[in-house]
């Protein structure tokens, strides 16, 4: 065989060998970019979630400060209506 014949041989067998790790390289960046994307919804979900949740502590707190004045009130009106010779 001479150098020609070689190179040419050479060529056939690279040329299909770089395609095939172009498609295996390109299969790995699909999955990579896929898995990436997953994690992205996940740290998005993550991110409303806790959000959604400190809104509903707020919301708590919030309405235990409620019934806590409402029953200091209750307490005030009984007091008041027992002062003026009613029962509560």
């Amino acid at each position: 065989m001479d150098a020609a014949m070689v190179t040419a041989v050479a060529a056939l067998v690279a040329g299909p060998v770089a395609a095939a790790a172009a498609i295996y390289g390109q299969r790995g960046a699909n999955r990579a970019a896929r898995e990436g994307g997953v994690i992205g919804g996940y740290d998005t979900l993550t991110a409303r979630l806790v959000a959604e949740r400190d809104k509903a502590e707020a919301d708590q707190a919030r309405a235990e400060a409620e019934v806590q004045t409402l029953e200091l009130e209750i307490a005030r009106l009984r007091l008041l209506v027992t002062q003026l010779g009613g029962s509560p």
